[in-house]
């Protein structure tokens, strides 16, 4: 086990590595002057290159990567281009909103797509699967931005239950905020559990046609115990890696539903770096983001091992 995990940690240390070489060299091909941005576009050619060479942009490729990488490892994320703040407490401070939201999406979206999804394998082409699987292709036909959108229409136009706008304050509790975290994470549980459910579905399925379990039903083995205890253990590995893979996106990805309820998240600071080529927090965000993807599949293998005792973390 610990060999195991050290064999994921430095593979995950290497990732990160070669993502971050692959991230700068991204962004160096970004178009805009950073410098331009920021001094606008009267500046002339001295203050342009007194700034670049402030920045350390006038440097090679190579030695502006090794700076930066020795400065992220030591936790200077470094300075906002567009608004001059420190980018670590920034990136901290919307990261925690980021997890507020996916942890609340998790602890809805997971337990009900599986539980959807064991529904419909066991009801399978009767009128209870049809409906979940009906329901989970029109939803995972609509794109984010609508589903928000029919929320909001819904339930704070029409109804007038829930606020529309998602723009919590920084430090307000969670059960605070609660009201207007509601409509964010039901749009991104809509969009995850479609996924899930329909996975699980396929997965389990697929297992309760399996030779042992005809076997352990003809021996008397209660249903379900043979659910909790078989079935369910090699059915849902594939749904724990989509799980895991939607953790990643919860994170770093919801950008289309934190700008519909204007959420201050992660994913709304993103597209504010990249409209304003703020480089050092596109960089930030980026790797951020790459540690929860790594992070999340590292949780996944370790759950995939407790399932399925086939697995062996030798």
């Amino acid at each position: 086990m610990i060999r195991y995990l050290a064999r994921r940690l430095a593979f995950l240390g290497l990732t990160v590595v070669l993502v971050s070489m692959l991230v700068f060299t991204i962004t160096q091909l970004l178009p805009g002057d950073p410098a331009r941005i920021m001094l606008g576009r009267e500046a002339g050619a001295a203050a342009l290159a007194e700034v670049r060479r402030d920045l350390g942009l006038d440097l090679p490729v190579p030695v502006q990567y090794a700076r930066w990488a020795a400065a992220f490892a030591t936790g200077d994320w470094g300075t906002s281009y567009a608004s001059g703040q420190e980018i670590r407490p920034l990136v901290v401070q919307r990261l925690r909103a980021s997890l507020r939201l996916a942890g609340l999406t998790l602890l809805v979206a997971v337990p009900l797509a599986l539980l959807l999804g064991v529904i419909a394998a066991l009801t399978a082409d009767r009128w209870p699967d049809q409906v979940i699987s009906v329901g989970a292709l029109a939803v995972v036909g609509l794109p984010e931005f609508v589903t928000g959108l029919i929320l909001i229409q819904l339930f704070s136009f029409q109804l007038g239950w829930l606020p529309a706008n998602a723009s919590v304050a920084p430090g307000t509790g969670f059960f605070e905020a609660l009201p207007q975290l509601i409509l964010p994470a039901a749009t991104a549980t809509l969009v995850m559990l479609a996924y899930v459910a329909r996975l699980t579905r396929a997965s389990v399925i697929e297992e309760l046609q399996r030779p042992y379990v005809r076997t352990a039903r003809l021996k008397g083995v209660r249903s379900g115990a043979l659910l909790r205890r078989h079935v369910l253990r090699n059915a849902l590995p594939p749904a724990i890696t989509v799980i895991a893979i939607s953790v990643g996106w919860l994170i770093s990805g919801l950008i289309v539903v934190e700008n519909v309820f204007n959420y201050p998240g992660l994913g709304r600071l993103l597209t504010f770096a990249i409209d304003r080529r703020d480089l050092p927090m596109l960089q930030a965000i980026t790797l951020v983001a790459v540690l929860a993807f790594a992070s999340a599949n590292l949780i996944a293998d370790l759950a995939y091992a407790w399932l399925d005792p086939r697995v062996r973390l030798a």
